[in-house]
């Protein structure tokens, strides 16, 4: 009679499982002596590693029996690691913070949805991610543009899956982003809060990495003869955030988003009417329809700068207006030089 083949829900079973069946096949090819490794689960970046089967009399297996095995384990694997994380979202056996960050789902499902947009659309490359803390809270201030705030998603990728510590970025985002359906609730779940304060403080005190752009729409709606021009950092907010919190500000820039959607026009007159910042008129969009919202695959790169530390100040620092001023302006210089050096070292911007 043929075995039934059973996929446990739990992880721990499905190793041990894994395991068994191995000691099966080996036992099924005669004396062997070798291991085949296991593939990573879901939203891990292990490299799946296949071993040679060796004979007893040492020469290697050549091919398909091996490099099978291993990938019907992988995908008993997978399969019974999916099913858990279903079983979890259906039951609610999963932790939200208080600020409804889900850091399962950020890391398993959003961060796989975006990372493909990441790696092989826009192609980012990544400098300096060392200036980042691997430990504590640190305040992360870039630049904005792009249109649509896909600098902000492509950011957070950058954080999550470059730094050796595993850091996440919380990102602060404007109050727009919260009224708007589906859209809130994903950004909740990814670990978005609200651009204020109070709340910047917390996460900074909790030891989180947070993100802010303070350029906000006036960033993102510049037009394209603008592009890469920093606007106002508005009166410093987020330095004394941070200043009140002890945290290293860490400068960054981004350079590639500015030509996803080039903005030639801004329709004022509808953006009233719809109730947005601003309406976009690319050289494709409206006139192109839905296609026309597909952005330009171009080059990017980010940089982080070196951070500047904030601990040697007294608290009440944070009160002096003309300390805001000279630590954001700083900070914003600092982005602005390192914007136009990236610039000139582009070779393209679409290579």
């Amino acid at each position: 009679m043929v075995d039934a083949k059973v996929i446990p829900f739990d992880d721990d079973r499905s190793r041990s499982g894994g395991a068994q069946r191995s000691a099966r096949r080996r036992a099924a090819a005669g004396p062997a002596v070798g291991t085949a490794a296991l593939s990573a689960l879901p939203g891990q970046h292990d490299a799946v590693q296949a071993q040679e089967v060796v004979q007893g009399d040492g020469e290697p297996v050549e091919g398909a029996q091996a490099q099978e095995g291993a990938r019907c384990g992988s995908w008993d694997r997978r399969i019974a690691s999916g099913l858990a994380f279903l079983r979890r979202r259906v039951t609610g056996e999963y932790e939200v913070d208080e600020f409804g960050y889900d850091k399962e789902l950020t890391d398993q499902v959003l961060m796989s949805v975006l990372r493909p947009m990441y790696e092989k659309y826009f192609r980012v490359e990544v400098k300096g991610i060392e200036n980042i803390p691997s430990d504590g809270g640190a305040l992360i201030v870039a630049n904005h543009s792009g249109t649509l705030p896909l600098d902000g998603l492509m950011l957070q990728v950058a954080v999550h899956d470059t730094h050796p510590a595993d850091r996440h970025l919380r990102l602060l985002a404007a109050d727009l982003v919260f009224v708007m359906p589906v859209v809130n609730e994903l950004a909740r779940k990814a670990g978005h809060t609200l651009a204020c304060a109070e709340d910047a403080e917390r996460l900074l005190r909790q030891g989180e990495v947070v993100g802010v752009m303070p350029e906000g729409f006036k960033g993102i709606g510049k037009p394209f003869g603008d592009r890469y021009k920093l606007q106002r950092f508005g009166r410093g907010g987020f330095v004394s955030t941070a200043l009140r919190a002890g945290v290293p500000i860490v400068p960054c820039s981004i350079v590639g988003a500015e030509e996803i959607y080039p903005m030639i026009g801004n329709a004022k007159t509808l953006a009233r009417v719809l109730g947005i910042p601003y309406f976009p008129i690319t050289p494709t969009f409206p006139w192109l329809g839905p296609l026309g919202a597909v952005p330009l695959p171009t080059k990017w790169t980010i940089q982080f700068g070196e951070p500047i530390s904030t601990d040697g100040y007294p608290v009440e620092a944070a009160e002096d207006p003309m300390l805001m001023f000279n630590l954001t302006d700083q900070v914003r210089e600092q982005i602005q030089h390192t914007l136009y050096k990236l610039l000139v070292q582009r070779r393209s911007v679409f290579f």
